[in-house]
């Protein structure tokens, strides 16, 4: 690592994972670092992911792991070259926390929380001098020096290099409320809108199927959605209806195409296979199969495990005409229509897709338009489904930030 003058001064803005981790590399590579945070402490998101089980990183291959970061794989796989999902585990276990490989392949702290590592983190980089200045939110420049809104009023400081890490624009009362927007944009920073990613979607549901089957989870369903260049993408999961239209992990991990589908069409089309471990020609054999005195709904449930919402489904997307046409009725249970109108707002999101451009950031992660200048996390333009995935590139992301800042602080 480059040596720097022990006088040069750094301010990272934000202190999620990205901004943690820029502070870590910074620190250690020599430089005095001043972190930022308009909250009264770091890491609230991440403390809040971590709520249900702290799904630090995943554990597949590396060229899978890099294609889940769609459009933007070929920008992020620098970072991961960097800092891949195996450099994050040993990074974890050098704070004293173990790691375990869970059933899906998702790695976690073997505690499953995420208020330890935080705290064992924080510690570290207090004994590595890191300053932590809270409640300071960000106003953008006064000539060179930031300016910073405070608890006791408006104050300024200038730096040798700052890093940007201030989030996207979901879970506002956390932190990440997309307000540093125009503040890039007055210095002529590319920014790409700020849009809803891993998120819910709405649909026109009935009244009568919402109140009898809104919180009901699809334990065994997969989903074919538009994929890039219109190829067909089919997934397998669950997700859960609510009452206006869908979320949960399978919806998430197919919310860009989505997304961009209402975009373009106004509205976006999934197809629901309610029995993916059923062939097409064995679900047919069942539905067609001589059912005596049963009503079809009964000969469905016995047959084929149709009920609950399943069976709600069925009555909701099809017409009674439909219902009644055995050979519509087995085409329908495993490719059944469901028009998603838009996506649920922005601050309802797990995370955000859009903002700074790649184009607007040179290969160490600086801004071209405020030389000095760098970004990280989610405030860049990307995006990546929930599983490990989002917290790994945050965390690649802030290192090569914190990298990129050295280099700039030991440049002929």
């Amino acid at each position: 690592m480059p040596e720097i003058s022990p006088q040069a001064r750094v301010a990272v803005i934000g202190g999620g994972p990205a901004g943690l981790m820029a502070a870590e590399v910074l620190s250690q590579g020599g430089a005095a670092v001043a972190l930022y945070d308009a909250m009264p402490s770091v890491g609230r998101k991440f403390l809040l992911a971590g709520k249900g089980g702290m799904n630090i990183t995943h554990s597949e291959p590396a060229l899978d792991f890099g294609k889940r970061y769609g459009a933007r794989a070929a920008q992020v796989a620098p970072w991961l070259a960097g800092f891949d999902a195996q450099a994050v585990r040993d990074w974890i276990h050098g704070l004293g926390v173990d790691t375990f490989v869970g059933t899906s392949g998702r790695v976690f702290p073997t505690d499953m929380k995420a208020a330890p590592l935080l705290r064992a983190w924080l510690h570290r980089l207090r004994e590595g001098g890191v300053q932590f200045h809270m409640r300071h939110r960000w106003l953008g420049w006064n000539g060179e020096a930031l300016r910073f809104a405070t608890p006791d009023g408006e104050h300024e400081a200038a730096f040798d290099a700052v890093i940007l890490a201030l989030g996207g624009a979901s879970w506002a009362r956390l932190g990440s409320d997309g307000a540093w927007v125009p503040l890039l944009q007055e210095r002529s920073v590319a920014v790409a809108p700020l849009v809803p990613s891993n998120c819910g979607f709405d649909t026109a549901w009935s009244e009568h199927f919402s109140s009898r089957h809104a919180g009901a989870p699809l334990t065994t369903v997969a989903i074919t959605a538009q994929g890039a260049a219109g190829r067909p993408h089919k997934r397998q999961g669950q997700f859960v209806i609510t009452a206006g239209g869908v979320e949960g992990s399978l919806i998430y991990a197919l919310s860009a195409e989505l997304r961009e589908q209402i975009a373009t069409n106004g509205s976006a089309t999934i197809w629901l296979d309610l029995v993916p471990d059923f062939s097409a020609e064995k679900v047919f054999e069942e539905v067609t199969r001589p059912r005596g005195s049963r009503s079809m709904s009964s000969h469905l449930q016995s047959r084929l495990g149709i009920k609950g919402v399943k069976s709600g489904l069925l009555r909701e997307c099809l017409s009674a005409a439909e219902f009644a046409d055995t050979a519509r009725l087995a085409q329908a249970l495993k490719m059944l229509p469901v028009t998603l109108q838009r996506a649920r707002p922005i601050d309802e999101a797990i995370s955000s897709a859009g903002g700074v451009r790649f184009d607007a950031l040179d290969a160490n992660a600086m801004l071209h338009a405020v030389p000095g200048v760098f970004a990280a996390g989610e405030m860049v333009d990307w995006e990546a489904p929930t599983g490990g995935y989002l917290l790994t590139a945050c965390f690649a992301s802030g290192r090569a930030a914190g990298l990129g800042a050295l280099a700039w602080l030991t440049r002929s």
